[in-house]
């Protein structure tokens, strides 16, 4: 049994059908990249598996259990994290209120020097109030507020969107080092060299459909399909 199985889901904005009998699945301790251009699906795909959107059909299953349908504090609660593309930190809260915040439900909670210790940049800025970050701090909070919860499941959201190639270095860092504990991370990015460096296994999506699944060496070794779904 995959930790995370999501078979033939079907989701939908108002009337416009946006992912069409999406399947993939997501092994303990893996690392899945989901990878197609802008508008392919793979935001959304991820905003289906939180419970952020319903899928209208389709089952999708989290260590056994069905989710779909569960708003996102039940999923969550489950063991699974979402770090989105728009960061949602609270601007009017320190680094250290922002994390102490994240863990008030969890059961287990990472301690603030925990988090520090992956992140000395945060541990510098613990004082700082979030609007006073800059991108990559605010990225490097944003997922240290999931881990903070612990989760079976981190989705990452465009990790990299936006960020200068030295603080994509740190964060890629953090990620490698993240995958060697044996976290199990699906990761939606359009940098993909770095998506692939970090994968075990991927997805391409093109217009809400799965149009390939397979390891990044096999992707790799598909130029005519990279250049057709990723541009690359």
């Amino acid at each position: 049994m995959s930790l995370l199985e999501v078979e033939a889901i079907n989701t939908y904005y108002g009337d416009a059908h946006t992912l069409f009998d999406v399947s993939l699945r997501v092994e303990q301790h893996e690392v899945v990249a989901l990878l197609g251009r802008n508008g392919a699906g793979k935001t959304t795909t991820l905003k289906t598996i939180m419970g952020v959107i319903a899928p209208r059909r389709g089952a999708i299953r989290f260590a056994g259990e069905a989710i779909q349908g569960l708003p996102p504090y039940k999923v969550a609660r489950r063991g699974v994290q979402l770090v989105p593309d728009e960061r949602r930190i609270i601007g009017s809260l320190t680094v250290e209120e922002n994390l102490v915040l994240a863990g008030l439900t969890a059961e287990e909670p990472w301690s603030p020097d925990r988090v520090y210790a992956m992140f000395p940049r945060l541990g510098e800025r613990r004082r700082n109030r979030g609007r006073d970050l800059s991108g990559g701090e605010q990225q490097m909070l944003a997922i240290a507020r999931a881990l903070v919860r612990e989760p079976q499941l981190i989705l990452l959201d465009e990790p990299f969107e936006g960020l200068a190639p030295l603080i994509v270095q740190d964060l890629l860092r953090v990620c490698r080092d993240l995958a060697e504990e044996g976290r199990t991370i699906v990761i939606v990015e359009q940098n993909v060299d770095a998506a692939l460096a970090l994968a075990r296994r991927c997805y391409v999506l093109n217009n809400g459909h799965v149009v390939y699944e397979g390891t990044p060496a096999s992707l790799r070794g598909e130029p005519e399909l990279m250049h057709r779904y990723l541009g690359v």
